[in-house]
């Protein structure tokens, strides 16, 4: 199947558990790929055949900066979820949301989540 990738878009969110994560806030990076048949739009050069990326990217933008989830297990869900129900095309998500500013004590990179939703997934 073929793909459209979308990776390290940042966007400032409220999504925690804690208390001061849903006051302050912090940044959070996501990487979609979506899986669909690209052939026809290949080979007709029109956008019709495919998924704007750029109404994707809005989609995602409008979840991470105006809806709050604990958990990004639930963010990570819901996204999927309003991509398939928005891009008809598009067969199946695979989703990764980076915390880079985790309220951990230690030192790392991000913690993260990273899931795959179907169609099916939602029927």
């Amino acid at each position: 199947m073929d793909k459209i990738i979308m990776e390290n878009m940042v966007f400032y969110g409220y999504h925690g558990v804690l208390q001061e994560e849903k006051v302050l806030g912090q940044k959070f990076y996501i990487d979609v790929q979506l899986y669909l048949d690209l052939k026809q739009a290949g080979q007709t050069d029109d956008l019709n055949h495919t998924v704007s990326y750029a109404s994707v990217y809005e989609t995602i933008a409008s979840i991470m900066t105006k809806e709050k989830f604990d958990l990004l297990e639930a963010l990570a869900n819901k996204i999927c979820g309003q991509i398939l129900l928005a891009f008809e095309k598009v067969e199946t998500v695979r989703l990764m949301i980076k915390k880079p500013s985790a309220p951990v004590a230690g030192n790392f990179d991000y913690f993260a989540v990273q899931i795959k939703r179907s169609r099916k997934d939602y029927e």
